[in-house]
């Protein structure tokens, strides 16, 4: 048996205070993080801009055309039959409405063109999204 004193001999430590501050901040930037991110838009390859960005209305809706050709307003799949019906059920009475159209980058001017004579049937406003250019 070894009942010697052990005072002389170094022992171990792991000191995890600061562990705690760092497990803090890092869970307020991915929280910080997804607040910022838009979940209701479709992933798209949106063409890209070097105008800025421009203020919208109070309410927007969201109207995104995929590379397929398939019309979303708000993360629902609408035909674009349906699509004037769709946007004016959306709409309320006085209140200033403001179309967001995302269209991916691949799809033909024709639909995007289809998509804004819609918004003017029903005198909304319309902002076409883009990515800002990469110098």
């Amino acid at each position: 048996m070894n009942l010697r004193n052990r005072r002389g001999k170094p022992t171990a430590e792991v000191h995890t205070a600061a562990l705690n501050d760092i497990m803090f901040f890092l869970m307020l930037f991915f929280l910080l993080a997804s607040a910022v991110a838009n979940p209701q838009v479709v992933k798209l390859l949106l063409p890209k801009s070097s105008a800025g960005e421009q203020s919208v209305a109070k309410k927007t809706i969201t109207v995104s055309i995929t590379s397929d050709l398939a019309y979303h307003v708000d993360k629902a799949v609408v035909p674009y039959e349906a699509l004037e019906q769709a946007l004016q059920s959306q709409m309320n009475a006085g209140e200033e409405v403001t179309i967001m159209l995302y269209a991916d980058s691949t799809v033909p001017i024709q639909n995007v063109i289809s998509v804004m004579d819609v918004a003017n049937r029903l005198k909304i406003k319309l902002v076409l999204a883009t990515e800002p250019k990469k110098d």
